[in-house]
């Protein structure tokens, strides 16, 4: 992991930006989070446990990996967040549909490399279906938009969760960060929301980003879904 120190340096200018109020520091460190998570991504080589464990005949270019869901993700990510660096209504609306695709952008990254729990779908519709009843009075304008939003990104929580437990945690935090910046949207001030939102944020990028590394990075799309008739058939038949 020694590759991920400049992310590292980064998020925590971005932590000290947020927490002394520097607009230079923010817009200095965080268009630059996901960008260094891209690279790391694509890097060629391995750098981690699971790292670069492509399948056999998995395709490359120049020997980099293959930029995929979820790299577009990051990409869409980086835009969302020098978007919502700048102040004004038109500019978050503008953040959220970049994060919009961030959103979508993993869910297909995660639902070609497995199909996800249906625990986890359930769970998370209906942290959904009560999260915006909850908010649904104060959002006023934005409650529409918060709508569609929470929706994708519960369901990328919930197929974050077939991916592994590392990118389950990623998932929920996630979730955490941006609903933190639905009850400030909503008018509920928190003590230390704007360090909460971001270190939420900078977790849930970085445990997402190491986790699909370790699935197989761009080549998880290229494994087969594992199904139950696949498993059993791994098994061997059962004995008579």
């Amino acid at each position: 992991m020694r590759r991920l120190a400049p992310f590292g340096l980064v998020a925590a200018v971005e932590l000290v930006g947020v927490a002394l109020d520097n607009p230079v520091l923010q817009w200095l460190a965080k268009p630059l989070l996901a960008p260094l998570l891209l690279l790391w991504l694509l890097r060629p080589g391995s750098d981690g446990p699971g790292a670069g464990r492509a399948p056999a005949g998995a395709a490359r270019t120049g020997g980099r990996r293959r930029f995929d869901a979820f790299a577009l993700g990051l990409v869409f990510a980086t835009a969302g967040d020098v978007a919502l660096l700048l102040p004004g209504e038109p500019a978050f609306l503008v953040g959220m549909g970049f994060f919009l695709g961030t959103q979508v952008s993993l869910v297909v990254a995660f639902t070609r490399h497995r199909r996800p729990p249906v625990a986890a779908v359930a769970g998370y519709l209906a942290l959904w279906a009560l999260a915006n009843a909850a908010l649904w009075g104060p959002l006023g304008p934005l409650r529409l938009p918060v709508l569609g939003y929470s929706l994708a990104l519960c369901l990328m929580a919930a197929a974050a969760a077939g991916v592994s437990a590392r990118a389950a945690a990623g998932g929920a935090l996630f979730l955490v960060s941006d609903l933190l910046i639905g009850v400030d949207a909503a008018g509920t001030a928190l003590a230390g929301h704007g360090l909460l939102v971001m270190g939420t944020y900078i977790a849930a990028l970085l445990l997402l980003t190491t986790a699909w590394a370790a699935a197989g990075g761009p080549h998880a799309a290229n494994r087969p879904r594992r199904t139950g008739v696949d498993r059993a058939a791994r098994r061997g038949p059962a004995a008579p």
